[in-house]
């Protein structure tokens, strides 16, 4: 025998070992080292099928997805050569499956019929469970929820009998997820769980490990059980550090990044959120990878880096995904009251389910409420609170009473918000998440103001502000801070007569596409200056900037309306001189309302900022119950009844001359 015997049986004996270690590797769960070590043997087609499809695992674990496709198409043509139809069948369903999480469907549905063409004549095998739960699969993210049932007890059926536990847990989730579809959530939830248990339990093989963990956690977030998810999190990731893996990759990265960010880890969330973006991009799963960018859109705005979360939320948009309630409530921290209303309103006139709308209803009734929109608030709340109702879920009575008691705040009855949200308190608590839990204590210390009790306020605030800094939610944490600082108001609490004055730019997100950010910002500035100095001027109160306008306050009619006379004065003499100035509806309402701290509680609030509403451009319009025994020096014109939202009967105004007709 010759020398280039020895270096065939050398080179055969390189590979073995090779081999040998690379299959140890990947039972070791060191996926770069087995994915290195098959891969170096695939180059010369030296694997056997089942050694393919151990190239395709690692592959998928290393975030390397053509290599996966590719080991898997090389497995399917080894079976087939060899005869073996169905585990080629096998093959080829999750080449289909993976085709189609990258979005190339006519590929994807090419290889379903292939595997359901090679198992067509062949007697029942495990195989078969596999084509049921394809079939499961489908007709469950198409709502075909009678058809997912019938599969799925098919998969379990044959999971049972041929000891596959694979089969057995995606039978039950499957089942499980189809009764809570079905309404019957007790049943659905048992089932879940009993999956999950066998995940996080060893019984399964890694990656349905991490399939079954994933869709655990997307059944209790769209059930708002946020409690339940953050146990199976912990238990994943106990299970994950046993069995020496990093974590799972891609959409259950994203699913856990949530979690970390609902329980206060806003670090932790950003670095899977991140990761996990990563890792789909990878794969090509592009609207997975934008909830990805959502979670850090979230996480940025928690921790008041604006100008990031506003980054992270336009690039979740370019990959698909809807970026809101976290986007519009972006934009009213930036005051920009009309965007973030029209974005909001959008996204729930688009969306019907119950559960999904829930997650949006709270940033309405905070966003409706930043504008002083009572009756809009109001019905978001019933809505939610209906919706909590149904379901049963604690988060969603948390959100519910949290809504109401913000509600019951600016309606007036700060007795019943202080209820309402201590209830609040309690269930965002019991559901460990701490910064709702320390949001809700910000509003129920506003509510104690209301009813005159200072040291409860402080109390909440102080707490709330430590929570806030303890996660790094900076902005949150100075608003509480702010609040200690400033303290009550004098008349915090009592009832008190004022003129309240509620200015807007008209067309203000015209203007901003046409003049550009930078030319924009001067004229807001500019605008914000001179309207402040002319109320402050007129011994008006600053109540609230309201995005493009004010929210004024004034102890007479006549003092408020001289103010607004010479706003749209100033304005008027600024467009002849210089061109431009942007054209300011404005409109006031004297009423009785409680002070609370720097804002007003009361119906009359929300009539005036209606009636400011309602104004036309460059008008000032006025409640003709206002001016009533007042003697007003200016000319009255355009008196009317209009139709105010959340009110019963219409309301007379009157329009206030405020031009000069002396001047030229």
């Amino acid at each position: 025998m010759g020398p280039c015997w020895h270096a065939i049986r050398d080179e055969a004996t390189m590979d073995a070992a090779t081999l040998e270690n690379a299959r140890r590797a990947l039972q070791d769960h060191a996926w770069t080292d087995a994915f290195e070590g098959l891969s170096s043997i695939a180059a010369d087609d030296g694997l056997a099928g089942e050694d393919y499809e151990r190239l395709a695992d690692a592959a998928w674990w290393t975030a390397h997805p053509a290599e996966s496709v590719e080991a898997l198409e090389r497995a399917y043509a080894v079976y087939m050569a060899a005869g073996n139809r169905r585990r080629a069948a096998y093959v080829a369903l999750e080449l289909a499956r993976q085709y189609n999480s990258q979005l190339q469907s006519a590929i994807g549905k090419g290889w379903f019929g292939r595997g359901v063409r090679l198992l067509e004549n062949e007697p029942e095998s495990v195989e078969h469970g596999y084509l049921h739960l394809a079939f499961a699969r489908s007709t469950y993210h198409r709502g075909e929820l009678a058809e997912t049932t019938e599969h799925a007890s098919a998969v379990l059926d044959v999971g049972t009998r041929y000891g596959d536990n694979d089969l057995q847990a995606y039978g039950l989730m499957y089942q499980g997820c189809s009764l809570i579809g079905n309404g019957d959530v007790e049943r659905g939830l048992a089932l879940v769980d009993e999956a999950a248990v066998a995940a996080v339990g060893g019984e399964l093989t890694p990656y349905t490990t991490g399939i079954i963990y994933c869709m655990t956690i997307v059944v209790c977030r769209d059930l708002a059980d946020y409690r339940r998810a953050g146990e199976w999190t912990d238990a994943a990731k106990r299970w994950c550090e046993r069995q020496a893996i990093g974590g799972f990759p891609g959409v259950c990265r994203v699913h856990r990044a949530e979690i970390m960010r609902l329980r206060g880890s806003l670090k932790e969330a950003e670095e899977d959120a991140r990761r996990a973006a990563e890792e789909l991009m990878a794969f090509g799963a592009l609207s997975m990878a934008g909830e990805g960018f959502y979670e850090i859109g979230e996480v940025r705005l928690r921790m008041g880096d604006l100008d990031a979360a506003e980054e992270a939320f336009e690039q979740a948009h370019q990959h698909g995904v809807d970026p809101q309630p976290g986007l519009a409530l972006l934009h009213m921290a930036r005051q920009r009251t009309a965007e973030a209303r029209s974005a909001l309103s959008s996204a729930l006139a688009e969306q019907r389910d119950p559960l999904k709308r829930a997650r949006l209803l709270p940033a309405q009734v905070e966003i409706t409420l930043g504008d002083h929109d009572v009756a809009t608030a109001r019905e978001a709340v019933e809505e939610l609170s209906q919706i909590a109702a149904t379901y049963g879920a604690p988060v969603l009575h948390a959100a519910a009473h949290q809504a109401l008691g913000a509600v019951l705040t600016h309606e007036d009855d700060a007795s019943g918000a202080v209820a309402e949200l201590r209830r609040a308190v309690h269930h965002w608590s019991d559901a460990d998440l701490p910064f709702e839990t320390a949001r809700a204590r910000r509003w129920l210390a506003r509510a104690y103001r209301a009813v005159g009790d200072e040291a409860s306020a402080v109390m909440e605030l102080r707490t709330a502000a430590s929570v806030f800094r303890g996660m790094g939610a900076v902005l949150e944490a100075e608003r509480c801070e702010d609040a200690l600082r400033s303290g009550p108001a004098q008349d915090v609490g009592r009832r008190t007569v004022r003129t309240f004055v509620f200015t807007d730019i008209v067309g203000s997100t015209n203007l901003l596409e046409a003049l550009g950010d930078e030319a924009w910002r001067d004229i807001r500035r500019w605008h914000d200056d001179t309207l402040r100095t002319i109320i402050e001027e007129h011994d008006g109160e600053v109540v609230q900037t309201t995005g493009d306008g004010f929210f004024a306050a004034f102890d007479r009619i006549s003092t408020a309306i001289s103010a607004a006379v010479a706003i749209q004065r100033s304005l008027a003499e600024h467009r002849r001189l210089h061109g431009f100035a942007p054209q300011v509806r404005i409109g006031m309402h004297s009423a009785e309302a409680t002070s609370i701290a720097d804002d007003y509680a009361g119906l009359g609030v929300h009539e005036a900022a209606r009636v400011g509403a309602a104004a036309s451009a460059g008008e000032i319009l006025a409640t003709c119950d206002s001016i009533a025994g007042d003697s007003i020096a200016l000319p009255l014109t355009h008196e009317r009844s209009i139709e105010l939202k959340g009110l019963t009967r219409p309301v007379r105004v009157v329009g206030i001359d405020w031009r000069d007709r002396a001047s030229p």
